[in-house]
């Protein structure tokens, strides 16, 4: 599904190159759940935001479902981005003015798809997530862990292949994270949904099939 070789990202700073990531090969297979585990400022989120096409490499080769990213233009990645790809942050990103119905439904809205169909696929995951109730609220009005998991139903709707994941605990108390990695797991196991995670938390990191170690930009082991 994934295919990174010899990935590296920098800035130059006062004409030398400053690495954030440092010669990346990986391969992730469809249906994998991986754990991306490293310290803060180790590269974690910019590689995974390089993974989910937010980001550019500085160098190397990126295949994702055999399309070479890294010649793409920058309409056609974006169009491979909202068909296959869906994005959990740490912060939620969830939008302010728009209730927890507006947040879910505004994928689709991107993607064209017909008002009765939204309202239908919009119903069955907030019914799937058990949050009916919560539909015409605010994000302010919701804890932590609710918001984030409107992000993740968010996240979902329009059934994204790779479920990619920015520290999603990283706000949250122990039993709510505790939660949504179980909540992960299950979308691994029973959706078939492939999930990459960053996490600084070997706890988390465990959730997943199989753990990368990331330091200084290059990966340790896997």
């Amino acid at each position: 599904m994934i295919d990174l070789k010899h990935i590296s990202k920098w800035f130059t700073i006062s004409g030398k190159p400053n690495f954030i990531l440092k010669d990346i090969n990986l391969t992730i297979r469809e249906g994998e759940f991986v754990s991306i585990l490293g310290p803060s400022g180790s590269g974690k989120s910019t590689l995974l935001n390089v993974i989910g096409m937010l980001d550019d490499a500085s160098e190397g080769e990126y295949y994702f479902l055999d399309q070479p990213v890294h010649s793409l233009k920058e309409k056609q990645r974006s169009q491979l981005y909202k068909q296959y790809i869906g994005f959990v942050f740490q912060a939620y990103h969830l939008i302010d003015e728009l209730t927890v119905y507006e947040n879910i439904e505004t994928p689709l809205i991107y993607q064209n798809v017909k008002s009765s169909e939204r309202q239908a696929m919009v119903a069955d995951i907030l019914d799937r997530f058990q949050i009916v109730g919560k539909k015409d609220l605010f994000p302010t009005q919701l804890s932590g862990g609710q918001q984030q998991l409107v992000g993740i139903a968010r996240a979902l709707i329009a059934k994204p292949k790779l479920l990619l994941a920015d520290e999603p605990t990283g706000n949250l108390n122990s039993k709510q994270g505790e939660e949504i990695m179980e909540l992960f797991r299950q979308l691994n196991k029973e959706d078939k949904v492939t999930i990459i995670q960053v996490t600084h938390s070997e706890k988390n990191a465990e959730y997943g099939t199989h753990i990368i170690n990331l330091l200084d930009g290059r990966i340790e082991n896997s």
